[in-house]
């Protein structure tokens, strides 16, 4: 009997990732494009303590949620970000699905989060150029840019959330969400 409900648990997994993957997702650039302020707010957010930081959402094998903080890179043309070899990396190859979160402030709860899909980013020049900009924006800590076993990842967004509050406990949060479709 076990057996059963597991396969039928599988069977499960697999129709949620097929529903999934028809999700309509755009570049980052298409995104500021269409959302301008909520692309700045964004990126504000991602980088309000001088470099890109957030969480990084994926799917484990059996569905379930993997967490992990992450360093995000935006440009002009998209939302990237070296993934050293782990789970999370596996994730992103395996299921691309993910969702990202700007890291907590300490001023007040204002976030922004961004989920779609992630995509393998191959060509050398976009690698080299994107290793030297995560490498400037840490030249305080004298980071080298990443190396080959890192892999590059575009991530395409489906929808967009952007919280504003008043503070810490703001009983009324606004929240503004984008979808793609």
């Amino acid at each position: 009997m076990p057996l059963i409900g597991s396969s039928w648990r599988r069977l499960r997994l697999t129709e949620q990732f097929q529903f999934a993957t028809v999700r309509p997702v755009i570049t980052w650039r298409e995104f500021r494009s269409r959302e301008p302020q909520m692309a700045a707010d964004g990126t504000a957010l991602l980088y309000d303590v001088g470099v890109g930081l957030g969480y990084l959402a994926t799917t484990r094998p059996d569905g379930g949620p993997r967490v992990h903080p992450m360093c995000p890179l935006i440009t002009d043309d998209g939302l990237y970000a070296f993934i050293v070899p782990s789970p999370k990396q596996r994730d992103l190859h395996r299921d691309g699905r993910f969702a990202l979160h700007s890291i907590p402030l300490e001023t007040n709860e204002d976030a922004f989060y961004v989920v779609g899909r992630a995509r393998l980013v191959e060509p050398a020049d976009l690698r080299h150029r994107l290793g030297e900009q995560f490498a400037a924006e840490r030249s305080a800590l004298d980071v080298p840019p990443p190396g080959p076993e890192q892999d590059l990842f575009e991530f395409l967004i489906g929808t967009a959330m952007l919280t504003r509050t008043t503070g810490h406990a703001d009983p009324a949060p606004v929240h503004s969400v984008w979808h793609a479709a």
